[in-house]
């Protein structure tokens, strides 16, 4: 239990500190034994002070050391891991269970033994580890390794490179330049001798092995007319297994670029630089001594378009291109590759496209093996919603949020008490000076809280607040601890910080002064906790979603709710009078309070259910301990349960029968949310629990309903979402479609943990003028952004250069990269060839703004 508050609190007060502190690093090593066995080496270095644990520590306490291998396909693992170093195995106080740690007198070390199969493949994955000292511990952190075979030298941590689309694509490059893959197959050309050749393909065949010479890149080097004067010169190369080339970008510190050199340009005007494309990968690269580099691999042809406009058709066009190829091992000499053109004759291919973010497979299924998604973006070709998606109420409702549990916090056994004798000190001085006091008192009492929002702002940054809300194991760890809470609330327990914080700071405040009265809100602060905590902790989580912005607004509306009586009543003593005494009716505040925390706790399992797809806490179960709750509050009120600290003959006033009576009406409407609709065949979303809740669609007993196995055989991600409404919910199949029935594109940004989402999708998809849109109209497309499903193969984001393992991250990637915002809901209506028609909407009520919306993209559509 010690183990959960500390978690808590650390993660609230010293996140500034885990950012700051890094006391392990890590270092990866291959050691050749006999025959094809091998030793993987993983060694930790620590700072004095701290320590790390043992993969075989028991649970309950830290997070072991783990190594999780994602790329093992050539060899395969030789029984346990061993480690060695300075241990120590015995009760932790930290965590009130024994553990096992290394401690900093020694390196850690973990040996893996391996039998390896193939030993081209390299062994890839990330070691996870925690790491403490005496008085904290820091969130766990992965280290990335890799590992190739054979190889005698330690790889540091940052060597692996993984791959990502370029972010330098034209459309029309593509289309150009589909059929070169077969052409390369079947055109066997010598490059020109002369200029006066009217040849506009020109293959330099570069693929043989003559005299030991290795040639493994070939190169077609075609010009292609699109029209208006203008025309495009296409430069392919096609790798042999194993090798690549270098980008045009790439650092002038590590290989030779790849550059084209234009000689006789004089009837030609060059237009912007070169793009590229292909399979690409952009990192520190250990043949250039961790310099970074952009190379393209294998997988594809790597692709170079200039695009030119012809000033005058009789003169030639000719030069050379200049590369540099290089393997795991070994890297070639640059190499240069000669091209010419004269005359007006050009070739025109246009088809499928290389490179492309849709590969069509031979079954007419979409291919699923692709890395970042990056698209070209231009400004939207309407005005349709320039307005939209600039909605502050949601940054209202946290802020009344926080005003709620503020109020709430007042009425608490810890914080109630302290009005009167607070306000009583401040009053002992002239009617002035006990006012001003007080105003400082109550604006100390908002730095501090403000201060809590802006440290948790600052530390984690809008991404990672995005990622705390919907993280499958940060909300599965509120359950615990808001049920932790809970039953502190109902009086089983009690929870307190350290006293020797408390009694420093009341030490500082008998010191007078402005410093003084500061440090009177902050013992008020930390005595409280036990009451105040779990309030601001919900609030807070809640608040992750409101991105930069959403802590600082929470924290504010909850200070300033408990600051207000404190300036008020200092203002007006003579108040006093007329507030209740303190009592009995305070613990049944905190009782409440409690179960209210139990309803909070599994909306939190709620959302770790929904992103990783567990299936246990559907609509109908939630709903019912919902219900469940309300009840239990109306049965407690009405004097039917007892808790430790309530009288035993308590009086049952006739406030409290009302409140009872309103908890028991709330229970009832709670099950009105099982009545079902009859249009969309599935339960009524109720206002009160809409984006609380699961979705209505989330549900044991009642069917979604069909979709066109046409539809689902060729694109398996099609399937029904909220309201029964079709859509696809993979970005490259829902584009797929949207191309092949000749409708717009509507990009629905959600996530399972997104409240926003729901509203929209319960309270204005409903409608049936706006799911007939969805449904005829539009090819609705929904990432959800939270989806912990891991992908294929991991990528490295060209937005923050972090690799992204799940598809979720694909998606926020997708949005943050293209659309510059990660908070959702966010729609996007698009053409089938990713030109967008309206600006992205965020979250805003009201049914008719939302279809004005629609069709004003659609309008514009058809216009086109």
């Amino acid at each position: 239990m010690r183990f959960l508050i500390l978690v808590l609190f650390s993660f609230f007060t010293l996140q500034s500190e885990a950012q700051v502190f890094k006391p392990v690093s890590w270092t990866f090593d291959i050691q050749p034994l006999t025959g094809n066995e091998y030793n993987l080496v993983y060694t930790a270095q620590i700072k004095k002070g701290w320590n790390v644990y043992s993969q075989f520590t028991g649970e309950g306490g830290p997070v072991p050391t783990e190594i999780t291998y994602e790329s093992m396909a050539g060899a395969t693992l030789q029984g346990k891991s061993s480690e060695e170093g300075y241990k120590k195995e015995g009760f932790d106080k930290l965590f009130e269970v024994n553990v096992i740690k290394f401690l900093d007198t020694k390196p850690f070390i973990i040996s893996q033994k391996i039998k390896v199969t193939d030993a081209t493949k390299p062994i890839t994955g990330y070691l996870t580890f925690m790491t403490c000292d005496n008085e904290r511990c820091l969130p766990p952190a992965d280290v990335e390794f890799s590992f190739t075979i054979p190889a005698k030298k330690s790889l540091s941590n940052d060597e692996g490179i993984a791959p990502q689309k370029s972010n330098i694509q034209t459309k029309k490059t593509e289309d150009k330049t589909s059929t070169t893959v077969s052409q390369i197959k079947k055109i066997k050309l010598k490059a020109p001798t002369s200029e006066n050749t009217s040849k506009e393909n020109i293959i330099e065949d570069v693929t043989s092995n003559e005299n030991g010479i290795l040639k493994p890149v070939e190169w077609l080097i075609e010009k292609v007319d699109n029209g208006n004067g203008e025309q495009e010169i296409i430069f392919t190369a096609v790798m042999k297994k194993g090798w690549n080339v270098y980008s045009q970008f790439t650092s002038d510190e590590g290989p030779v670029p790849t550059l084209i050199t234009f000689e006789h340009k004089d009837g030609v005007e060059l237009l912007g630089p070169a793009s590229e494309s292909g399979y690409k990968k952009e990192g520190p690269d250990k043949l250039f001594d961790g310099v970074n580099v952009i190379k393209f691999l294998d997988k594809e042809p790597f692709v170079m378009v200039q695009k030119i406009k012809v000033l005058d058709e009789t003169k030639p066009l000719s030069g050379y291109m200049t590369f540099m190829t290089c393997n795991d091992k070994t890297c070639l000499p640059p190499t240069d590759v000669e091209f010419s053109f004269f005359g007006t004759g050009v070739i025109n291919n246009a088809s499928n496209s290389i490179g492309s973010a849709m590969v069509t497979n031979i079954d007419g299924k979409v291919d699923q093996s692709r890395e970042a998604i990056v698209t070209t973006l231009k400004e939207p070709l309407s005005g349709c919603g320039k307005e939209e998606g600039k909605d502050t109420s949601s940054l209202w409702w946290l802020l009344l949020a926080g005003m709620l549990g503020g109020f709430a916090a007042l009425l608490t056994p810890c914080v109630f008490p302290m009005i009167p004798i607070t306000v009583s000190f401040f009053t002992k001085d002239t009617k002035r000076k006990g006012w001003v006091n007080a105003v400082i008192y109550g604006i100390s009492i908002i730095i501090i809280y403000v201060l809590l929002g802006f440290i948790i702002t600052v530390t984690l940054g809008p991404a990672a607040l995005q990622a705390l809300s919907t993280n499958w194991i940060a909300n599965t760890l509120f359950f615990i601890i808001f049920i932790f809470f809970a039953f502190s609330f109902f009086g089983y327990y009690e929870i307190t910080l350290p006293s020797s914080w408390s009694t420093k700071s009341d030490q500082m405040a008998d010191k007078g002064g402005l410093l003084g009265i500061f440090f009177m809100a902050a013992t008020l602060a930390l005595v409280s906790f036990s009451c105040t905590g779990p309030i601001v902790g919900t609030a807070l989580v809640s608040a992750a979603k409101g991105g930069m912005i959403g802590p600082l607004i929470v924290m504010f509306g909850f200070s300033f709710a408990l600051a207000l009586p404190f300036g008020l009543f200092a203002a007006f003593p003579a108040w006093l009078n007329s507030l209740p005494r303190s009592g009995g009716w305070m613990n049944s505040v905190k009782v409440v309070l409690g179960f209210l925390e139990v309803g909070f706790a599994f909306k939190f399992l709620s959302t770790a259910d929904l992103t990783q797809h567990w299936g246990f806490l559907r609509y109908e179960v939630f709903m019912g301990i919902l219900i469940l709750v309300a009840f239990a509050i109306a049965i407690y009120l009405f004097g039917f349960i007892k808790f430790p600290h309530d009288s035993a003959n308590a009086k049952i006033g006739g406030t409290r029968k009302v409140i009872a009576g309103l908890f028991a009406v709330i229970g009832i409407y709670l099950i009105s949310g099982f009545t079902i609709n009859k249009d969309t065949g599935i339960y009524n979303s109720l206002w009160l629990t809409s984006g609380f809740s699961p979705p209505v669609m989330y549900n044991y007993f009642l069917d979604k309903g069909d979709v066109d196995p046409t539809i689902q055989a060729k694109y398996p991600s099609y399937t029904m979402c909220a309201n029964n409404i079709g859509c696809f919910k993979d970005y490259y199949e829902g584009m797929a479609y949207a191309k092949e029935v000749g409708k717009p594109a509507f990009i629905d940004f959600t996530g399972h943990g997104c409240q926003n989402c729901r509203r929209t999708e319960d309270n204005i998809w409903v409608n049936d003028k706006v799911r007939e849109t969805l449904n005829n109209d539009l090819v609705l497309i929904s990432l959800y952004t939270d989806d912990r499903e891991k992908l294929d193969e991991a990528f490295i984001s060209v937005a923050d250069d972090e690799k992204k393992r799940t598809v979720g991250a694909q998606w926020a990637d997708f949005q943050v990269v293209n659309f510059k915002q990660n908070s959702q809901p966010l729609y996007i209506m698009m053409t089938a060839d990713e030109q967008v028609i309206t600006h992205p909407r965020g979250y805003e009520d009201g049914v008719s703004k939302y279809q004005e919306y629609l069709d004003c993209g659609l309008e514009y559509f058809k216009s086109m």
